[in-house]
């Protein structure tokens, strides 16, 4: 009797890599003490990589790589042209220079801005705001000035992590408390609870499933948490979120959840009855940061006064 052939069993085709999280130190004054105990409590195995910018002279010769590499077993490289960036590295900017990060490579630059002007902390924020989105973190260290607080709010803008050092533990505080004040700080903690912060917020979003992938009775679990949060935020905002995407919403809380180390929803639902104000950062992360252009007087001002008369100016005759 003719023979049926048999199928080859089925293949599931290989996921591709996921891109390696990178978390952005930024440091000036006083900041090599914040940055060694920030990596010494650091794991070696986070799967996360450090990219470091901390303020130095054009013409200093730095030996922050070897200091760093003293205080971790985590190899650690000065940043070159077109680096792949890896898991469980460091990296660690050179003399007279601006990183970048794009598609998964350190990018590195020279300011056009004189010095004193210059602010490389910014500049790397913004490029992992951009290419991480909201596995985007930032972190501001000890250090004179400002550098840094419009980054963190580039990256809070994309629902990234922001993290400010705890002031009281700096040796120079301006950085730490020009971040916190400018409303964008997820996190304000000494360097050695740093490390463990951060992980406590991205491991349960990588390790556990996805919201829409939960088995169907955790997902019920949370419903009166859930709708208990979405009513207190209709009252306090006059918006009613329900209608937003299941997976978005309970994404967005659970990261809350995690950023206040609380071990459930129903307890993050309690905290917010005590602490009216993390309604209006929980509403904020809810909103499309992208569209805040449209909410920006001052850009739509500057077009009026400034873009548009020029380019009027330049029309020809026809």
């Amino acid at each position: 009797m003719p023979t049926t052939p048999t199928m080859p069993p089925a293949t599931t085709p290989p996921r591709p890599p996921e891109k390696t999280r990178i978390v952005g130190l930024g440091a000036s004054a006083g900041g090599l003490d914040a940055l060694e105990i920030f990596l010494g409590a650091t794991p070696p195995d986070s799967g996360m990589a450090y990219v470091v910018v901390q303020h130095m002279a054009p013409t200093h010769k730095t030996m922050l790589s070897t200091l760093l590499q003293r205080v971790t077993t985590m190899p650690v490289h000065e940043a070159m042209e077109a680096m792949v960036i890896e898991p469980d590295h460091v990296y660690v900017i050179a003399p007279d220079s601006e990183l970048t990060v794009m598609e998964g490579r350190l990018h590195v630059g020279h300011s056009p801005e004189p010095r004193g002007m210059r602010l490389p902390i910014d500049v790397l924020f913004g490029s992992l705001a951009k290419d991480q989105g909201e596995h985007a973190i930032g972190v501001v260290l000890s250090g004179m000035g400002a550098d840094g607080s419009h980054g963190l709010q580039a990256i809070k803008m994309r629902g990234g992590l922001a993290l400010a050092q705890l002031p009281e533990s700096a040796q120079f505080d301006s950085m730490p408390k020009n971040a916190i004040a400018s409303g964008c700080v997820d996190i304000i903690a000494s360097p050695v609870d740093m490390p463990a912060r951060i992980i406590q917020v991205v491991k349960p979003r990588t390790a556990r499933p996805a919201p829409s992938q939960a088995p169907q009775a955790a997902q019920q679990g949370h419903g009166n948490a859930l709708e208990t949060i979405l009513a207190m935020l209709r009252d306090r905002s006059k918006h009613d979120l329900s209608l937003y995407k299941s997976s978005t919403l309970l994404r967005r809380i659970d990261r809350r959840v995690a950023v206040h180390s609380l071990d459930s929803m129903a307890a993050y639902a309690d905290f917010l009855t005590h602490n009216p104000q993390e309604l209006d950062i929980l509403f904020a992360e809810m909103l499309i940061g992208v569209t805040s252009f449209f909410r920006d007087p001052g850009l739509w001002n500057e077009l009026k006064d400034k873009v548009l008369p020029e380019l009027i100016a330049r029309r020809g005759n026809d």
